[in-house]
């Protein structure tokens, strides 16, 4: 049995909200196992008032950074010497940074030159160097705990786009035939494991961005593509459905 994955979660507390800790812990754990949990900003500041009542129902670890000059952000260089002492201890297996800034963007690309993933969480006014340089990038504004539930039963609100909107995202469909076309069989059938292998190694792409839990029913909604199922209706197949 393969030895799961140990994730380290940095989180830059001054430029994303709260409010979706518990969906990007619920995300994170199909990757491995979260056992790095930091919290950076200025605990003194009121404005982190929120994220003083998630840290400890989310096992998570404050870290102080007092903000010694005005203007000038501190959490920013205190974050990226974290991530660089973890990189470097050898203790975990990938990172998760969780943040709106690009300023990060250098250090995920130098987290990627070391062979670890790099998972993205921002809000969607994170600028798109940051989103294109992670292995994966998901808006935390999808990633949302319904408030009238339990803080232990986190329910994504997805807000699934509709098959037009799927089609006039050019981008979105370039990515997907051109993952079918790479990894057609010989009968011109792609499996969907392997287009998903495709598109993790090529793009920050997460089908959750688009209001869709699992590849496989994005690309149902898109009808972008004739689906087949095989082996006892368990592997997806897929052919683009251009004559």
């Amino acid at each position: 049995m393969p030895e799961t994955k140990k994730i380290a979660l940095l989180i830059d507390c001054d430029n994303v909200s709260h409010n979706s800790i518990e969906g990007v812990l619920a995300e994170l754990a199909k990757y491995g196992m979260v056992n790095v949990r930091h919290a950076h900003g200025d605990w003194n500041s009121p404005s982190l008032s929120g994220w003083v009542t998630k840290l400890h129902p989310n096992a998570i670890r404050p870290m102080q950074q007092f903000a010694y000059t005005k203007g000038k952000n501190a959490t920013d260089s205190a974050m990226i010497i974290d991530a660089m002492d973890l990189l470097h201890s050898k203790t975990v297996d990938a990172f998760a940074l969780m943040t709106s800034d690009s300023d990060f963007t250098p250090l995920v690309l130098r987290i990627l030159e070391s062979g670890m993933p790099v998972y993205g969480f921002g809000e969607k006014k994170t600028p798109q160097p940051f989103v294109d340089s992670c292995s994966l990038f998901i808006f935390t504004e999808n990633l949302s705990v319904d408030r009238e539930e339990k803080l232990d039963s986190p329910q994504l609100q997805l807000n699934k786009k509709t098959k037009n909107e799927l089609r006039q995202d050019s981008g979105l469909v370039r990515l997907l035939r051109a993952a079918a076309e790479q990894t057609a069989e010989d009968d011109g059938w792609s499996a969907l494991g392997r287009v998903g292998s495709y598109i993790s190694n090529n793009s920050s792409f997460s089908s959750i961005n688009y209001g869709y839990k699992k590849l496989g029913d994005l690309i149902r909604a898109s009808e972008l593509f004739d689906i087949e199922m095989r082996n006892g209706g368990t592997a997806m197949y897929i052919k683009d459905n251009r004559k």
